[in-house]
């Protein structure tokens, strides 16, 4: 496992909570990245959560909460005189300034569009779809990878299909890679 591997976790991942809790699982025990994440990360997504999903503040609470029990070593801070310094779009540079403080080689997002190369490049930091980051999770890692998929699908009441169904919606790639190895088959 790599113990050194940061990984920074935009809002838009951590609002649908199959991907979320996906992303997760694989960043414990054993843990195959270090997530990170900043209050300003959160806040987006608890508003996010709350105006566009209509979640109840109470639940956004407990989330942000377990997140502080669960991870509570994912918190970067001290990131804010760095903001100014970067060159991606403007509503994103506090995503970027928070990898560039804590040492992340990656940053998962849905928005790549929101960090062009040239802006990620004098950082040495890459960005990957969700999709991608778990696919060379799998690749490297993918007994592991499995087997916490497995468990999330038993702790869901699900079977390994239907979880991979749901978490389709968010990393259809990803999900399509799983079941050609395991060979299984999902419906449309």
């Amino acid at each position: 496992m790599n113990l050194d591997f940061q990984v920074v976790l935009d809002a838009c991942v951590l609002v649908q909570a199959p991907l979320r809790d996906t992303l997760l699982r694989l960043a414990e025990h054993p843990s195959l990245y270090i997530p990170r994440w900043s209050a300003e990360i959160i806040d987006e997504t608890v508003r996010t959560l709350e105006s566009r999903l209509g979640l109840a503040p109470d639940k956004t609470a407990y989330l942000v909460s377990e997140l502080r029990t669960h991870f509570s070593d994912s918190w970067v801070t001290g990131y804010e005189p760095l903001i100014e310094l970067m060159a991606n779009d403007p509503n994103d540079r506090h995503v970027l300034a928070a990898a560039v403080r804590c040492g992340a080689e990656v940053i998962v997002t849905y928005n790549k569009r929101h960090f062009l190369s040239a802006a990620l490049e004098p950082w040495g930091v890459e960005v990957q779809g969700p999709s991608t980051f778990l696919t060379y999770q799998y690749d490297l890692n993918p007994t592991v990878v499995i087997d916490k998929l497995h468990a999330q699908a038993r702790n869901l009441g699900r079977t390994l299909p239907q979880q991979l169904t749901v978490l389709r919606r968010a990393a259809s790639t990803f999900v399509d890679v799983v079941c050609q190895d395991l060979e299984i088959k999902l419906d449309s």
